[in-house]
């Protein structure tokens, strides 16, 4: 039986989806439930997998081509498969990467395989039935690809690269190497957000510091004992920097509010953004009701974020809405930086990189890990005086975490 392999339901707030990638080509063998392609949106990257075991008949969309909402994209054919073939097959070659770097079919029958982790096999070479996966229910990471390629002889390795676009260096009496390859929708769609939060707010960056010694002492003290009662969910830092933003937020509502047009909107809840950086771009998905939430709640949502945005499982929903948010440019080094407004919020803060500096406490110069902070808000709502008074009450509730809990 035929059966017509649509695009997702888009919700309104997305007309349409680029084709990004087929996992599977004509006439090879699907088991239901693999992922057959994928689809970018400007938010996210949503997977449509085979209904039932057979082969895809034939495939209507091709990689970068346009999708409306249910649009079909290929014709399916349901039969049993398989599950030891009754004579050697043949494998089937691997595609050379397109303009935007994807490939068009895997070398790994199962679906078990995050999408990052077969971009860089491609890349890499490498194949994925050899690579034994490390992630949830044996699932392939880019780590694990990573691992593999590294576990080769030198001579068979390929650079390893973070991105789609590998330059060969030019070569002497040669013109210098240059490849143009357009923008992905999810990054055409950030540049567009970025810019537009600038053109049309009037962004302003207030800067602190804190003292992160209480928070770190806090947490190297309770943390084996937090991870066993809470079902090995890890102690980290952004639980606190959640609670303490929310408590900072109760007692400054402009803060946690939104522009539209001529209107003021005031939240009466606390759902809150956490910028995650991915290959494709970075993503924002919501903890929703914070202020109902402990910080192994908290950290609990921020370890299954980080997990399907490495895997490319970011929903919707997941990235909808949001009253604040936080970045934290620390990981990846950064000391000091103005992030950009997540519209239409009003306000967003940045963390950085602990740096152990020498500070003055009760008359003495004593060394202590310090975390520069910065709070860029939109000047039309919130005023300098209250962004200003609104960081150092973050700044307060970390450097004395009780107040948190004691609601000082």
């Amino acid at each position: 039986m035929t059966i017509e392999i649509k695009a997702p339901s888009f919700p309104e707030s997305i007309a349409d989806g680029t084709v990004a990638v087929w996992h599977k080509q004509p006439g090879e063998a699907v088991k239901r439930d693999d992922v057959l392609v994928e689809i970018e949106t400007d938010k996210v990257v949503l997977e449509v997998v085979a209904p039932a075991d057979g082969a895809l008949q034939q495939i209507l969309k091709g990689v970068g081509d346009i999708v409306l909402s249910e649009e079909t994209v290929a014709l399916f054919i349901e039969a049993a498969v398989p599950t030891k073939p009754s004579a050697p097959t043949k494998p089937i070659p691997l595609p050379a990467a397109d303009a935007m770097g994807k490939t068009q079919s895997s070398d790994r029958e199962s679906a078990n395989v995050s999408p990052a982790a077969r971009k860089l096999a491609a890349e890499q070479g490498v194949v994925l039935t050899r690579v034994d996966g490390t992630g949830k229910d044996g699932r392939v990471t880019k780590e694990d690809v990573v691992r593999a390629a590294a576990q080769r002889p030198p001579r068979e390795r390929a650079p390893l690269v973070s991105s789609a676009v590998q330059v060969r260096a030019a070569q002497p009496g040669e013109e210098r190497a240059e490849r143009r390859v357009p923008m992905t929708r999810l990054r055409a769609s950030i540049a567009r957000r970025l810019v537009e939060a600038q053109r049309t707010a009037a962004m302003l960056t207030t800067f602190n510091e804190v003292d992160m010694h209480a928070v770190m002492t806090l947490r190297n003290r309770h943390r084996e004992e937090f991870e066993k009662r809470h079902n090995g969910v890890r102690l980290g830092f952004m639980s606190f920097f959640v609670r303490a933003s929310v408590e900072a937020l109760k007692r400054f509502p402009a803060v946690n509010a939104s522009i539209d047009d001529t209107d003021i909107i005031y939240h009466g809840y606390y759902d809150i953004g956490v910028a995650v950086g991915t290959e494709r771009g970075l993503v924002v998905p919501v903890i929703r009701d914070a202020d109902g939430l402990g910080l192994a709640q908290i950290e609990e949502q921020i370890r299954t974020y980080g997990t399907k945005a490495r895997d490319g499982k970011l929903t919707i929903e997941d990235m909808s809405g949001g009253t604040f948010t936080i970045s934290n440019g620390g990981v990846f080094g950064s000391l000091l930086s103005t992030p950009i407004l997540n519209a239409p919020q009003t306000a967003i803060l940045g963390m950085h990189k602990i740096q152990e500096r020498p500070v003055v406490v009760d008359g003495q110069i004593v060394i202590r890990p310090m975390m520069y902070l910065a709070l860029s808000y939109d000047h039309r709502l919130i005023d300098g005086s209250e962004a200003v008074r609104f960081l150092i009450t973050i700044k307060e509730l970390l450097e004395d975490p009780a107040r948190i809990l004691l609601d000082l």
